[in-house]
């Protein structure tokens, strides 16, 4: 196979294929396809396909790998008469991929290619080519492992390494190996670690095509220290069409942003200029007509986020202007929220922007940045696997008989943490039990929402409130409809009124999800339903906006709002790190309410919690939900067990960093991690995860039932931590990891173990007349030395010294002389009195 793969890439090279004609398989009509760079390895791609059951085709913007490979496939003698699917990223690149070929066809969408996505489906019984959003995609192969009707599956742009097309893959895989020997599976993308895709796939042969894309100038605009992003891309806009011809295409990382560009560049750009936004929350048509050419004599400047990146062409744009800016979710297991972070774009992404300008003619990419900032950008972003909510994909793999998800064929295995929360999660809300899907978990997934929404669909069933609550969890995951207040009550109501394309097919949606779930005479209100999906995230007002979530977690809304005068919201989103997060959507409940829904979670009694405050425990005789009192009434300070026990608790919790850390135990601590790291097992690891795992073990039992955690003594912690290295070895502890070491002054030196190796800060001239470095653990183990001056500054860094007194020392001697006259500095240190002191006055 090997040699047939050379032997026809080597041909495409030398003579590149000619436009090719293929069989329309709706109408038996022969159609051309334009003959652009991709077209020269359809030799090779159609021997890796024929031969085999995969392949990884590495081509960049402008190659035409998007709609003529699915089309070319079309030909192939393995297809017979069934679809080839091809996954986009996005609804915007499936609607514009599937449009793109169609019209090469002659036919309308809906045809021979069609496209199936969330809120939208053009497809027939004639459809041979399938476009699909990657979340679709993983759905259709859940409900059909077989995908007996499938010839081939396409992953395109894979380089974003969604969280659904890296599970689409995985699971496409599985069914491949276990069900599907024949199934073709073709990873494309413009930016691609080629080979560690191809041998996820089984070493699978990885094709290069070349691109064609016209040159582009990059130039670079650096922003202001204190300009916001908008103010510094209206001004950009408006020089570069002062001085620049053609369209322009501005990268923002979101809707807010481009929002407020388009505000300051209103009635300050030439009137032949239409201003044109581009983002996911649009109308579908409204994002079509985004990346149309403008009308005769007009000029489009289109403010786009990422949806922009890859896949499609915005005809007439011949500038790029980048901000360097992107907005990706990041998933935080300790609160399970989601948050969107505004970051700098990687080199990737940077790279796919500025390509956009060389797509028709020669173009110009301006980035708002130095020229030298860009080799410190991340070469990609990071995989979505990694920093997302992994809910659905633990319930979708149970599902699917998977156990841990991990086992499956990931490119980037799945992070213990997102599992592990998203495990509890589940089990919290009845959907899993022992890993095996519950029929409340089987429920939420033939809902296709996120857990929590299903959820509370499937609750608010019961109630005969399926339809608002399908409602209020289209508007949730649907950005845009209904406005953005954050306050949902009002968003529902604007999303009820709505009668756009979008908004109608937002509420067929609605009504789907809903069912056969009959109807109460009196409808639930927005914050009892968001219980059912976010109990945890009840919240009580502590005044002035602010607000304490049962998860423990504080948010707040501006003071001015309405929502800041509510005694009781449920949030559905919040935004930031801190105890004092911005909550982006959130709907008020009364306590009834609460009381009534969350009976069996509502816990009465005397109550010891943590104040992290004061750093204490404190006892209530309180009735809570979470860590929302309802109603409470303070106890004296618990102590004995019930003090020790409260601690533990505190500390699995909070991490270990709430306990007082003595210099000694803090030491002690790095000392271990340093031999733990080095010899592994039986010497314990020393990490926040391995202490709170064994607290019963190396802590508790040194405990003295203190309330005060500031008031543990260090040697309690010291003691605690010895205990968890085994008895033989704890007397090696001082030999191995000393905390001191001799130098030939005779001076006791510190051993610094918080670099990963031990190091050793010294006064040089102590080590004068020390022919061999020094080392620890038996003389095994070299010190890092940081060599300081009389003042105790850092002069060299070295794990020779035998070698610096031979070479640099010299430089330094040098150098040294001139600032410290009264200090000694030999020629040859190796055979020279060490000292403490300087020179004696007058020598």
């Amino acid at each position: 196979m090997t040699n047939d793969l050379e032997k026809a890439a080597g041909l495409a090279g030398r003579n590149p294929v000619k436009t090719p004609h293929y069989c329309n398989a709706g109408h038996n009509a022969l159609i051309d396809l334009p003959a652009l760079p991709v077209t020269e390895i359809f030799p090779a791609l159609d021997v890796a396909l024929t031969n085999g059951n995969a392949g990884v085709l590495v081509a960049p913007p402008g190659a035409g790998k998007t709609t003529l490979v699915p089309l070319h496939l079309l030909g192939a003698s393995w297809r017979k008469d069934r679809t080839i699917i091809l996954l986009e990223p996005r609804r915007l690149a499936a609607r514009a991929a599937a449009s793109r070929m169609a019209s090469l066809m002659g036919e309308e969408v809906g045809a021979t290619v069609g496209y199936r996505m969330r809120l939208e489906n053009k497809v027939s019984a004639r459809t041979r080519i399938l476009v699909v959003t990657e979340g679709v995609f993983a759905r259709m192969i859940l409900d059909d492992p077989d995908l007996k009707d499938i010839a081939a599956v396409l992953f395109d742009e894979f380089h974003e390494r969604s969280l659904d097309a890296d599970f689409g893959l995985a699971l496409a895989l599985d069914v491949q190996a276990a069900l599907r020997p024949d199934l073709k599976l073709l990873v494309m993308s413009a930016t691609l670690d080629g080979a560690r895709v191809g041998k996820l796939l089984g070493d699978a042969p990885v094709l290069e095509s070349k691109g064609r894309s016209f040159p582009i100038d990059i130039r670079y605009r650096e922003r202001k220290p204190d300009e916001r992003i908008e103010d510094a891309m209206a001004r950009a806009i408006r020089d570069t069409l002062a001085d620049e011809t053609g369209s322009i295409l501005a990268f923002l990382p979101g809707q807010r942003e481009i929002e407020r560009t388009a505000e300051a560049l209103q009635g300050r750009v030439p009137a032949d200029v239409m201003i044109v936004p581009l983002y996911g929350a649009l109308e579908g048509r409204d994002q079509d007509a985004a990346i149309k050419p403008p009308p005769p004599g007009k000029r489009k400047v289109v403010l786009a986020t990422s949806i922009a990146e890859t896949s499609i062409t915005i005809d007439g744009v011949r500038v790029v202007i980048d901000s360097g800016l992107a907005r990706l979710p990041k998933f935080e297991p300790a609160t399970g929220l989601t948050r969107l972070e505004t970051v700098r774009a990687s080199r990737a992404a940077v790279d796919q922007r500025a390509g956009r300008a060389g797509r028709t003619e020669p173009g110009i990419a301006l980035r708002l940045w130095r020229a030298e900032q860009t080799a410190a950008l991340e070469a990609f972003a990071p995989p979505e696997i990694l920093e997302a909510d992994l809910t659905g994909l633990v319930l979708d793999c149970a599902a699917w008989g998977v156990a841990d998800p991990a086992s499956l064929a990931f490119l980037d295995a799945p992070p213990a943490p997102a599992i592990k929360e998203a495990r509890a999660l589940l089990e919290n809300l009845g959907a899993l039990e022992s890993n095996r899907v519950t029929p409340m978990g089987d429920a939420m997934r033939k809902l296709a929402l996120p857990a929590r929404l299903a959820h509370m669909v499937l609750t608010a069933r019961e109630r005969g409130q399926a339809y608002r609550a399908a409602e209020l969890a289209v508007l949730l995951t649907e950005r845009g409809l209904g406005g953005n207040d954050i306050d949902l009550d009002v968003r529902l109501s604007r999303f009820q009124r709505e009668r756009g394309d979008r908004a109608t097919r937002a509420r067929g949606l609605a009504k789907r999800l809903a069912g056969n779930g009959g109807a109460a005479p009196e409808p639930d209100s927005v914050g009892r339903l968001l219980i059912g999906a976010y109990p945890d995230r009840i919240a009580k007002a502590r005044g002035n906006g602010q607000f304490t979530l049962a998860n423990g977690r504080g948010g707040e809304v501006d003071p001015a709002t309405s929502l800041a005068k509510s005694p009781w919201l449920v949030v559905a989103d919040l935004a930031g790190r801190a105890g004092r997060a911005r909550i982006l959507a959130a709907a008020e409940v009364t306590e009834a309410e609460i009381r009534d829904a969350l009976a069996n979670r509502i816990v009465s009694g005397r109550q010891v919690t943590y104040d992290p405050t004061r750093n204490a425990l404190q006892a209530r005789d309180a009735t809570r939900i979470g860590a929302i009192a309802l109603s409470e009434k303070t106890l004296p300070a618990p102590t004995g067990e019930e003090a020790d026990l409260g601690v533990i608790a505190a500390i699995r919790a909070h991490g270990p960093g709430i306990l007082p850390w003595s210099k000694e135990a803090t030491i002690l601590r790095r000392r271990l991690a340093w031999l733990h790291q080095g010899l592994g097992s039986p010497w314990p690891a020393m990490d926040d995860d391995a202490l709170i795992a064994s607290l019963d073990d190396w802590l508790l039992p040194f405990l003295k039932g203190s309330a005060q955690l500031s008031q543990i003594p260090g040697h309690v912690l010291v003691e605690g931590l010895r205990s968890a290295v085994p008895f033989d070895l704890q007397r090696k502890i001082d030999t191995l990891a000393p905390t001191h070491f001799e130098v030939p002054t005779g001076s006791n030196i510190p051993i610094r173990y918080d670099e990963g190796e031990p190091v050793l800060s010294v006064r040089v001239q102590e080590l004068f007349g020390l022919g061999m470095h020094p080392a620890i653990a038996g003389d095994t183990i070299p010190l890092l030395l940081e060599l300081l001056s009389p003042a105790h500054r850092p002069i060299q860094i070295t794990r020779d010294l035998p070698g610096f007194w031979k070479g640099s020392w010299a430089d330094v001697r040098s150098d040294m002389r001139g600032r410290y006259p009264r200090h000694v500095w030999p020629e040859d240190p190796a055979n020279a009195s060490p000292t403490a002191r300087a020179k004696p006055r007058g020598t």
